[in-house]
């Protein structure tokens, strides 16, 4: 057994820090103390762990000294602000905003072996949880396919940004069943029974930050530095739970009976049969897994292999990875 130890988790009050935090007891990891912090607006609040109320305090005065490992669940202005401050205490840093020049973005059931001689105290990044769900569901299809290019269409749920987006969802909801003016806020415009084609700004080529995190992590996570993709996000009104439409290019014929063979054997995913087919209401939210869907090649080209996939975002997509990835650390540094 694993000598318990001292964590933070930065972010606590969010509903992806409150799940990282019911994780760690649900999987029973060894917390000697575990520090819960946040910004002075949530900070007095109070978050249940093992049965007990933690009190949340303020991140800007803590000492990380008394820690080791330190989750950043609070999004990218945070970890850039207090990060650096972690690491120089000897923490061990698992970011999950993206944010940090040099993290190393881990999925441990796609690339577990980087955390071998990783220097000390590690710095890295649990990914985008589109990133997430793409490598659970590639890396075991990597050699069979011999990979060429991927297209991925990103169905997002609300969640992903935060708790004031599922408000404004339920909110736009809510006025327009009860037939009242419909005055966005977070969004920019009507989201509810709607479908928004970008999530997030767009840069100077009009690709967000989404976007192109997800193609700079999924090149890392597959070991594909030269992999060609295309990916479009889209913003769904369904409060938790992603979906994606992905199209796999293969360098040769697609041996289909081959590929769910891989997926029935691969970790954390669970095929739906031909004749069904996964939703995240339905399926994924609240589940460890990402659910694979409409398995079939493409109606011209053999060599094309698509897939509909869905998990849930904050569950699979983001605590539970984190979570996962402090596991194996356990084991290589702490």
């Amino acid at each position: 057994m694993n000598p318990a130890f001292n964590i933070a988790v930065v972010g606590a009050t969010g509903s992806v820090g409150e799940t990282l935090v019911q994780i760690l007891e649900e999987l029973a990891f060894p917390v000697a103390t575990l520090h819960l912090l946040a910004s002075l607006e949530s900070a007095g609040s109070s978050v249940m762990f093992a049965g007990k109320k933690l009190r949340v305090r303020e991140v800007d005065s803590f000492d990380f000294s008394q820690v080791r490992l330190v989750f950043f669940a609070a999004g990218a202005a945070v970890s850039r602000s207090f990060a650096d401050k972690a690491r120089q205490a000897g923490c061990a840093v698992i970011d999950l905003s993206g944010a940090l020049a040099g993290a190393v973005p881990v999925v441990p059931e796609a690339n577990a072996q980087v955390l071998e001689g990783l220097p000390q105290p590690a710095w890295i990044t649990s990914p985008s949880a589109a990133a997430v769900a793409l490598a659970v569901a590639l890396a075991p299809l990597k050699q069979q396919l011999d990979i060429e290019r991927v297209q991925v269409t990103a169905c997002v749920a609300v969640s992903a940004q935060g708790r004031e987006a599922v408000n404004e969802l339920a909110r736009q909801t809510a006025e327009l069943l009860n037939a009242r003016p419909l005055e966005p806020q977070f969004f920019d415009r009507q989201v509810a029974f709607n479908l928004l084609p970008r999530v997030g700004v767009e840069d100077g080529q009009g690709h967000t930050v989404l976007e192109r995190r997800l193609v700079s992590e999924l090149r890392v996570l597959l070991g594909l530095p030269s992999l060609k993709i295309s990916v479009t996000c889209i913003q769904v009104p369904v409060f938790f739970g992603d979906s994606y439409s992905v199209s796999v290019q293969s360098r040769r014929p697609v041996d289909l009976p081959a590929v769910l063979a891989e997926l029935d054997g691969a970790a954390s995913i669970e095929r739906v049969e031909a004749d069904d087919y996964p939703t995240p209401v339905g399926d994924a939210v609240g589940q460890d897994v990402v659910y694979v869907g409409r398995v079939r090649q493409g109606i011209d080209e053999p060599e094309q292999l698509n897939l509909w996939l869905t998990t849930d975002n904050v569950r699979k997509g983001a605590a539970l990875n984190a979570v996962q990835v402090a596991q194996l650390l356990l084991k290589h540094m702490l």
